[in-house]
């Protein structure tokens, strides 16, 4: 299972981006899927950059890729403050443009992209998001 740790900042987004497209290759993702994968994870590690660490240059992500059973699992971990989901409202797709809440929209395309999302805060180990797409038989 291969982890690598990269600086969080937004300009580690193409390093992270190649990391997580070759373990969904791997993995044996067509192309769609290889880009829902990749979607998902710039949207959480973006997340991580704003509201975990406030910006850039505070902290590491860490990413590791896990392949099996048909399933690619993906575990971003950050030392930023915790995130609880239930916070953020889903985004009312329906309300007009200039109404709609910046916030929510990110989580929100992360569920629809993966068949697993799950955020875990632990005292000591920080944030931990687990991401699963499942590939079809």
């Amino acid at each position: 299972m291969p982890t690598a740790k990269f600086p969080a900042r937004f300009e580690s987004l193409e390093k992270i981006s190649q990391f997580v497209v070759k373990a969904a290759r791997e993995a044996g993702f067509d192309e769609a899927a290889v880009y829902a994968v990749d979607l998902a994870v710039d949207e959480a590690c973006s997340n991580i950059i704003e509201h975990a660490y406030g910006g850039e240059g505070r902290g590491d992500i860490k990413c590791t890729c896990q392949i099996a059973n048909n399933n690619l699992k993906i575990i971003l971990r950050d030392q930023g403050r915790p995130f609880n989901p239930s916070s953020v409202a889903e985004p009312n797709f329906g309300a007009p443009l200039e109404e709609l809440k910046p916030r929510g929209a990110g989580l929100f395309l992360m569920r629809k992209l993966m068949d697993e999302v799950d955020f875990e805060f632990e005292a000591g180990s920080g944030n931990v998001l687990t991401m699963v797409k499942h590939r079809s038989k």
